[in-house]
């Protein structure tokens, strides 16, 4: 079976390391934020202006204060500190974020990420992921492997505007994980979701990969 939503933020999460700072994207990878291990210490970082979030809130207990680059409603905790949107992206354009993890409409085989519009469709702006691709040390992009029209999303070249050219380490789907040597362009397929076979990835999958998985 394919991995849902919380699954693939599971995996991402194991991506984490002790002592990072992280910043976390929009959808699926906001749910990294509960799944970090007990007693692993990792400082989230957002956009507008927050170090040290916490895990979303239990019902009842939101404060519309306390909200994420996604807008949603987050915690914070003893050590949280707050600041302006441009020392936010200082943070990030210095290279001072360990790890981002970002949603994605494509990836290429060479790393290249297109995430932040779809031609003819009404969008806010670009939001900060152009920056975090160019700043930040390892980028993990979670996204679904298909279209709903069943169209592979991990393709040889994207075919929406870039957010950034060679900029993707890891791509986990709900199908696979995939490590991406964007230096060398070459893709190795590493890991399977339960009951996920060979064959379906071949199928719904564009670029080009070698196989290699990791024993379990």
């Amino acid at each position: 079976m394919a991995w849902n939503r919380t699954q693939m933020a599971a995996r991402a999460a194991l991506e984490l390391r002790d002592g990072y700072y992280v910043n976390l994207g929009i959808g699926t990878p906001t749910e990294v934020a509960n799944q970090i291990p007990p007693g692993m210490q990792v400082t989230l970082q957002s956009e507008n202006g927050m170090l040290g979030m916490g895990p979303f809130p239990y019902e009842g207990e939101e404060d519309p204060d306390l909200i994420n680059a996604g807008k949603q409603t987050i915690t914070e905790l003893p050590q949280t500190s707050y600041f302006s949107s441009a020392d936010s992206f200082a943070m990030i354009r210095g290279g001072h974020i360990n790890l981002s993890i970002l949603g994605a409409l494509q990836v290429a085989e060479n790393g290249d990420l297109a995430n932040w519009m779809v031609p003819g469709k009404m969008v806010k702006g670009m939001g900060g992921a152009m920056d975090l691709v160019a700043g930040v040390a390892r980028v993990v992009v979670v996204m679904e492997h298909t279209e709903k029209s069943g169209a592979s999303k991990f393709k040889q070249r994207c075919t929406l505007p870039l957010t950034g050219a060679r900029a993707v380490d890891l791509l986990i789907t709900d199908l696979g994980v995939f490590d991406i040597d964007r230096k060398a362009g070459k893709v190795t397929l590493i890991e399977l979701a339960p009951d996920v076979t060979l064959e379906e990835i071949k199928a719904k999958t564009e670029a080009h990969y070698t196989v290699a998985l990791k024993s379990a």
